[in-house]
């Protein structure tokens, strides 16, 4: 599982669509207690933040052309953002070009020349390394 920190727009087709369905499987028993939903969980609003986190999948997923199922997200919203570490959002960076390398070279080149990494907008950048839930 993995609900990336960095904008969906970076990630290919087979990405998103991972995302898509990984994220909408954070609401099932088998990934409840998954690490990479604790900063969701330590949010105010637990449900609200992984609607919201949803919302913006889908449209990117809609601005592709792709179909995602939007009925599946809950009405809920947060107005806050959540924190990443710089940390993360740079081990995040080196994997999806690890992964991009070898599935979307178009993609990986858009993502290894970007001047500065997009956050998905829930989120924001503060210090720190590797947050302490990723799995290495």
């Amino acid at each position: 599982m993995r609900l990336w920190s960095i904008h969906p727009h970076y990630l290919d087709a087979k990405g998103l669509v991972a995302l898509w369905r990984e994220a909408l499987l954070g609401n099932t028993k088998g990934y409840k207690n998954h690490p990479q939903l604790i900063r969701f969980k330590n949010s105010n609003n637990p449900v609200g933040a992984i609607a919201s986190y949803l919302r913006c999948v889908v449209d990117e997923a809609d601005r592709r052309g792709y179909s995602f199922d939007k009925s599946k997200i809950v009405n809920k919203r947060i107005t806050t953002k959540i924190s990443v570490t710089a940390g993360q959002v740079e081990f995040e960076h080196k994997h999806l070009l690890r992964k991009l390398r070898k599935r979307d070279k178009n993609q990986y080149k858009r993502l290894k020349e970007a001047a500065k990494i997009n956050l998905h907008p829930l989120f924001h950048k503060v210090k720190g390394s590797v947050e302490e839930w990723e799995i290495l």
